[in-house]
């Protein structure tokens, strides 16, 4: 879809410290890791663990400082742990004030409130594999919380060659919305690749913590929100423009206050509010964990969504492979496999050899958690069964099912 404003939050960056761009000017990096890279295969976890108001973890984090005139944001983003710190129980806070304590300047003049922002450059960087963070995103008209990432070449390309993959935005005229959107060279600002997902009942995503991912995978990245996948991005979506996603990104944490997207505070919008961080992982993908790609199986042929049909109940079965979306399956870090934007399901919940398998609404239940062993079984550990070709027959359509995991060529399946 086609989202809002050209003007999005920026700042460039080089390999191991920001510059002053878009308006905001550089912060401290103070002593830096090596960053990670691919290659290496790192993973990275922070889940918060401090006393409370202490700063982030300094060698996982540093923190930008200044205004943002490119947004024409309100915030002033301040250093230390004025406006990000940790709560004691777990969690980063980082708090939008109403306030001007140092006299800050901003591009409309004194600044009228403060906020944070960080991000990981020169301590870690990753390309694929599955990020996460389970936030509780403020409330209000004004707000505006993001969980995302741009390259880590950013100082050398620029933006939007650079890319910038939005895990989570969310501003504070749609409580119940949040979105997920690519941006890269001829499809940046209000041309950016994305979809947005909307809880049901009306429920406010600042109303409880949800965990934000992306599975990320060479030419292929998804987006889903507690676990349920709601949009999946290929080259194909990009109409021949360029991918600027297969390299590594740095992660950013942020929460902003007005702009040209999200409307400044009105009288509604109380202070101070706050974007709670209970988790960021990030984990290689090394594991399988976050691939996308097919599962091919007995006589080289793939799992299988019959027809493409996303309605749940569709038969999962054995066919030729084709490359079709119905036969691209993420196996995400929850246990699932996930295809079309749903869950491989064990039918009914059931536990008996010859269960049928299915597409289903991903639902969190055991009948939806798959083992991935290094035998190259498939297993659903609630049966303590193998994913198995029904009969041991190569025929196209052939349904698969549940069965005794016996080591037989039709439980043997090649993970992307």
């Amino acid at each position: 879809m086609t989202i809002r404003t050209t003007w999005r939050r920026r700042t460039a960056l080089g390999a191991l410290a920001l510059l002053c761009w878009g308006g905001l000017a550089a912060p401290s990096t103070g002593a830096s890791a090596t960053p990670t890279t691919a290659a290496a295969a790192a993973t990275f976890t922070d889940e918060f663990d401090g006393p409370a108001g202490a700063a982030a973890d300094p060698a996982k984090w540093q923190t930008e400082t200044g205004d943002n005139v490119s947004n024409h944001e309100r915030q002033y983003y301040t250093a230390g742990n004025r406006n990000a710190a940790l709560d004691g129980q777990g969690h980063l806070v980082i708090t939008a004030r109403r306030e001007n304590p140092a006299n800050y300047t901003c591009w409309y003049g004194r600044c009228e409130y403060t906020s944070a922002r960080l991000n990981t450059a020169g301590r870690f960087t990753q390309a694929y594999g599955h990020v996460e963070a389970r936030l509780k995103v403020p409330r209000g008209q004004g707000m505006w919380p993001a969980f995302w990432m741009l390259g880590n070449d950013i100082g050398q390309v620029g933006w939007p060659n650079s890319g910038e993959i939005d895990i989570m935005e969310n501003v504070g005229f749609e409580p119940s919305t949040i979105h997920g959107t690519l941006h890269g060279p001829g499809y940046s600002g209000s041309g950016g690749i994305g979809a947005a997902y909307t809880l049901p009942g009306g429920q406010a995503f600042a109303d409880a913590f949800h965990t934000f991912a992306v599975d990320w995978a060479p030419n292929s990245i998804s987006w889903s929100v507690d676990g349920t996948v709601y949009q999946r991005r290929t080259p194909a979506d990009l109409g021949g423009r360029t991918w600027a996603f297969n390299k590594p990104f740095f992660l950013i944490l942020n929460l902003a206050v007005g702009g040209y997207w999200p409307g400044d505070p009105d009288a509604s919008t109380a202070f101070p509010q706050q974007l709670v961080v209970d988790h960021v992982r990030v984990t290689t993908s090394d594991t399988g964990t976050g691939r996308t790609g097919p599962i091919t199986g007995l006589a080289g042929k793939c799992v299988d969504v019959a027809g493409g049909n996303t309605a749940n109940g569709t038969p999962v079965q054995l066919y030729d492979c084709n490359g079709s979306p119905a036969q691209q399956w993420t196996a995400a870090t929850d246990g699932t496999l996930r295809a079309l934007g749903k869950c491989l399901d064990v039918t009914g919940g059931a536990t008996a050899d010859g269960t049928p398998v299915q597409l289903y609404d991903c639902n969190g239940t055991p009948a939806q958690r798959w083992a991935l062993p290094a035998a190259r079984d498939i297993v659903n550990p609630q049966a303590d069964k193998c994913l198995d070709v029904t009969g041991n027959n190569p025929a196209n359509a052939t349904r698969l099912q549940l069965w005794t995991c016996g080591g037989t060529p039709n439980q043997k399946w090649n993970l992307p």
